[in-house]
C-alpha cells in the first residue's frame, strides 16, 4: 500500500509515517496543500492522510481535487477541531474518514489498512499462494506451514506479487507499490530486496523472472 500524508506538524507527519512504515507501507510525506496535488497528480497512492488546515492550499480544496479526479485514493481526513459540523462538512466534500488530533497511532494505522482494502477490488486479508500464507493484519508470512521472518520491504514485495495472482509484476510496478518517492528509479534495490526474499522462501523456488518483463509468483 502507498499513502501520502499530508501534514505541517513535523513531528507529528514523521512519527505517522513511521508507524504506517511498520506495517510495510511506502510512505511520502509534504507539509503544504500545493506540494500535495503535485505528488497526486504524479503518483499513484492508496491513502492519503491528509490534514484540514493546511497552508498554500487549505485541505478542503486538496480533497475536493482527489475525489474530482476519480482516481482510486481514499481521504481520511485530520483535523484539531471537535466540532461536529466539520467532520460533517469534511465528509460531505468527499472524505472517507475523518479522525481528530489528538489521536492513537494504532488507531489511524488499522483506518489506513481499511481505507486501503477499499480502494482495490476486495481481496481476503489472508493471501495463499504456492503454498504461502501471507496474513496482511497480522504481518506474518507462512510457507508449507513455517513462519518466515521477511522486513518491510520484503514483506511488501512479496504482498504486491500475491495481489497480482499469477500476472507479471514489473521492477517499475514494484518500485512505485513498495518504495517512497525517494527511491532513485536507477537503483537495484528490487533486485536486491527479491534475491533476499527468495533466500528466505526457500525451495522449490515460486518467484519467476521474465526477461525483460518483470518478476512473477507461481503456482
Amino acid at each position: 500500500m502507498r499513502v501520502l500524508i499530508v501534514e505541517d506538524e513535523a513531528v507529528l507527519a514523521e512519527a505517522t509515517a513511521e508507524g504506517l512504515r511498520q506495517r510495510a507501507m511506502a510512505v511520502d510525506l509534504c507539509a503544504d496543500g500545493a506540494t500535495a496535488l503535485e505528488l497526486i497528480s504524479i503518483n499513484r497512492y492508496d491513502v492519503v492522510v491528509l490534514d484540514r488546515d493546511l497552508p498554500v492550499v487549505h485541505g478542503d480544496d486538496v480533497c475536493r481535487a482527489i475525489v474530482s479526479a476519480g482516481g482510486e485514493a481514499r481521504v481520511i481526513m485530520l483535523t484539531a477541531s471537535v466540532d461536529l459540523d466539520e467532520r460533517v462538512h469534511g465528509l460531505s466534500i468527499g472524505a472517507d474518514d475523518y479522525l481528530t488530533k489528538p489521536f492513537a497511532l494504532a488507531e489511524l494505522v488499522a483506518r489506513v489498512q481499511a481505507l486501503g482494502r477499499r480502494a482495490r477490488p476486495a481481496l481476503p486479508p489472508v493471501l495463499r499462494r504456492a503454498g504461502i500464507e501471507l496474513d496482511v493484519p497480522r504481518h506474518q508470512v507462512l510457507r508449507d506451514g513455517r513462519f518466515i521472518a521477511l522486513s518491510r520491504k520484503e514483506f511488501a514485495v512479496l504482498e504486491v506479487l500475491m495481489r497480482a495472482e499469477g500476472a507479471a509484476v514489473s521492477a517499475e510496478e514494484l518500485l512505485e507499490k513498495a518504495w517512497d518517492e525517494h527511491i532513485d528509479p536507477f537503483t537495484n534495490a528490487v533486485r536486491v530486496t527479491m534475491m533476499t526474499l527468495r533466500k528466505k522462501l526457500g525451495s522449490p523456488a515460486v518467484i519467476e523472472t521474465l526477461s525483460g518483463v518483470g518478476y512473477r509468483l507461481g503456482e
